[in-house]
This record gives structure tokens, sequence and C-alpha cells, in this order.
């Protein structure tokens, strides 16, 4: 699977763009700025793009009004094809965001509902009850997404939702040739949908790649053989931040050795889930690490263990925001791509991963291990990595069996030599490839 050997990409487009928060409709070509931004995406090595929803909702995008129209914020149809066309000519994969579990207030058979009650065709789309009341006083209860009314739950035992669903989706791949889908709140969807979605998806395109978001509990309640390929690893991502903010190693540790460790009982060994350090639901990784310096430290924790690393678009540059601004804080509008010395250090971990099989699909075991530093190895048949991270404001000087005299730093390019242990300057990562 092509999703396992490269590194997404995250853009949260209504934000991206600058678009309004409130559907003016208003017609304009915001999302053509993708295209002026794809050097970036080339400099830095990006496999694929994950598209936040795109298409015509009521404000933020999970309140979709119409899958098959672009947002008229951000553009239109044939926008978006240019868009796509070019980020595959580049080689750049597309991955749009699937909102397949509520749609908005504003969409036509919630609307139609309203407007015919009972002699709608569409009433059994919805979890309606027409003796209750909601709280925008429409004289009908329907089941919202986790108490949110403007999210409106659809019924996905409903055939004619199903089939509306995946035929919106097909449409996709018809129009776009888009490769892949982020399943929405997933952890909500039925799996019997689920599997329909993924049989009709790779029998259109069969590379095609599925992730279901999945915030706590069992990944494989959206991942498995029949259903996703993948799920976000919101257990890791809460991990390597509390790991570096406690200066506690044996946090994310734990937690990768419970996934991905050696023993035949870990619960994902052998499967690929979404890293990230942060997305546009949550605080900007700049401002939710207490030590900027630990920036690139977590990146290369990131990209060096089990899973599909994905970066949020500024990130990479180390933009700042914090949940409690508010979520149009963490989805910022950027004027153009910035370089520093933290993008040189992502820009090379995507070319690691591109690069090692040891990184794409290597087992991963713990090497060294102690509150402020730890060294973790990955390997495959033919390929060796090892990930060393000094989260401390001291050198340390650690001894351990390398089965190597020298390795190649991933990350410089520099030749690190074990002769006499390894040296781990303050705040340091490496990502070492014996030789």
């Amino acid at each position: 699977m092509w999703a396992y050997e490269t590194g997404f990409y995250q853009i949260y487009p209504l934000g991206y763009c600058g678009a309004p928060f409130e559907n003016d409709g208003k017609q304009e070509h915001r999302i053509l700025k993708v295209i002026d931004w794809i050097p970036h995406l080339k400099k830095l090595g990006v496999g694929a793009v994950l598209f936040n929803p795109i298409f015509e909702s009521d404000t933020h995008g999970y309140n979709t009004r119409d899958y098959k129209k672009i947002d008229v914020r951000l553009g239109t149809n044939k926008d978006f094809k240019k868009v796509c066309d070019k980020l595959h000519k580049e080689g750049i994969k597309v991955i749009l965001d699937g909102v397949f579990n509520h749609v908005g207030r504003g969409f036509f058979g919630f609307q139609d509902v309203l407007q015919k009650r009972w002699d709608s065709e569409y009433k059994d789309w919805f979890h309606i009850n027409f003796d209750g009341n909601d709280g925008y006083n429409d004289g009908l209860y329907y089941e919202g997404w986790e108490g949110n009314y403007d999210l409106v739950k659809l019924n996905l035992w409903n055939e004619n939702v199903v089939n509306y669903l995946l035929d919106a989706a097909n449409s996709w791949i018809d129009e776009y040739d888009i490769d892949g889908l982020r399943l929405d709140v997933a952890y909500c969807l039925e799996q019997n949908f689920i599997k329909r979605l993924r049989g009709s998806m790779l029998a259109r395109k069969e590379d095609f790649f599925l992730v279901g978001e999945m915030i706590g509990g069992d990944y494989h309640k959206v991942m498995g053989p029949e259903l996703c390929h993948s799920a976000t690893n919101y257990e890791c991502y809460k991990g390597l931040f509390s790991s570096f903010n406690s200066m506690n190693m044996f946090e994310i540790v734990h937690s990768l050795l419970r996934q991905f460790g050696p023993e035949n009982w870990c619960m994902y060994r052998g499967e690929h889930l979404l890293s990230f350090v942060d997305n546009h639901d949550v605080s900007r990784i700049a401002s939710n690490l207490n030590n900027e310096r630990h920036l690139p430290l977590i990146y290369a924790m990131m990209f060096g263990m089990p899973g599909i690393p994905t970066v949020y678009y500024g990130s990479e540059w180390g933009a700042k925001a914090h949940k409690s601004e508010g979520d149009p804080a963490l989805r910022a509008c950027f004027d153009k791509p910035e370089w520093n010395e933290l993008t040189d250090v992502i820009a090379a971990l995507y070319k690691a991963k591109k690069e090692s099989k040891a990184l794409q699909y290597g087992d991963m075991k713990q090497l060294v291990l102690q509150n402020k530093y730890c060294i973790i190895e990955r390997e495959t048949e033919g390929d060796r990595v090892m990930i060393a991270v000094n989260a401390d404001d001291n050198p340390v000087h650690v001894d351990f069996n390398a089965r190597a005299g020298r390795a190649h730093d991933l990350i410089t390019g520099d030749t690190i030599d074990f002769g006499g242990g390894l040296d781990i300057p303050a705040c340091t990562a490496y990502v070492l490839q014996p030789y």
C-alpha cells in the first residue's frame, strides 16, 4: 500500500484559504491557492495531501449541504479538479474527508423534512421523532452528533442513504481521481457501512486508502481486512507531547510497545496507524510543548515510530495556536509557506520515510529507555534504523549494542561513530541507519 511508504500533509481548506466561517453564498476561487504551495510540498517531500471538508456546507465543513459540490467559498468543481490534477502531476496523492455520519441543517433532505414533515420521502434518512421538539423549535426532534444539532445524524441503516453516500464517494473518484478517504468520526459509523464503502471504493481503485478517525478504545472497531486500512493514533498523539512535557519517555515508549512491540499480543503489530503531533482539532504542537527545543525531537519520534506520519499545514515551521483560543485559531490562513530549521528537519524526515523500508514496514523494539532519553529500533529484512532522542538540556552518553560501528544520521547526513558508545547532544534527535 502506497500510503505506508510515505508521509501525509493535512490542510483544513476553509481556514487555509481564509474563507468566512458562515457560508455567505459568494463564489470565490480560493482553493486555487493550493497550486501556489505545490513547490513547498515538493520541497518538503509530501506524498499525499489530506484535505479536510471541501464540499458545500453551512459553516465549518462538517455540516454538509451538498456532497457533490465544492463549497462556494472555496471555488468550483472545476477549480478543485485543477488542483487535484496539478498535485497528481507532481506525484502527490489526494485524500478527502468523508463526512458520512451526519449532515448540516442545510442539507436538501433535511430541509425537505422540515417543510413536508411526514410526507417527506427523506424522513427515514434521519433519526426523527415528530412528537418532540429541538433547540431550533422545529416542532420535531432529531438526533444530532454528540448533542450538536447543527450536525444532523444520518440513518446509515437506510439503504437509500447508503446508496446516496456511496454514489457521492464514487463521483469523487470519477471527477477528481482521489486516492483515499479519511472517515470523520469513524467510531460512530456502522461497521457494515464501512465494509460497503471499502468494497465500493476498492472495486473502482484497488489501491484506494481508507483511514478512520478514532479517539480512544480499540482501533480495530474501524480498522481491519474488511474495514479501514488505518486509524488515527490519538493514544500516541497524547503520549508524544506528554512525554516531552513531563520529561518521561517511559510514557510514549510504553504506548509504542503496547501497540507495536515484539510480543505477539501487541495490539497493532504490523499495522499502520495515522501518526500526528497536531491537527485541526487540537492545539498546535509549538503551543503544546513546554520547551520549543523539543519540536524537532517530537517530529523525529513521530516519523520514526510505526505508522503514517502526518504534518498539519503551518506546523512544519512552528506556527502556534492553542485550543483555548477556539477552532478558527487552529485553522489559520497563511499568506505563503515559510521555511526554517524545523522545516529542514521535517523535510529530511519525509525523505527518510520514503527511502527506508525499516521506517515503512519495520518491527519495533526498545533499545534504551530512561526518563529523558530513549532509543527505539525499527528493523525489516535488509534495513535497520534507530531513533535516538535526548530531551535533556544536557548531553548524554549511552552504551548499548548497536550491532554496528557507524551509522548515517538521516536527518543531517552526518556519520555517527559507535566506537565508544553514543554521545547525544542536548535536545537532539538522530535517525540512525547503521552500516
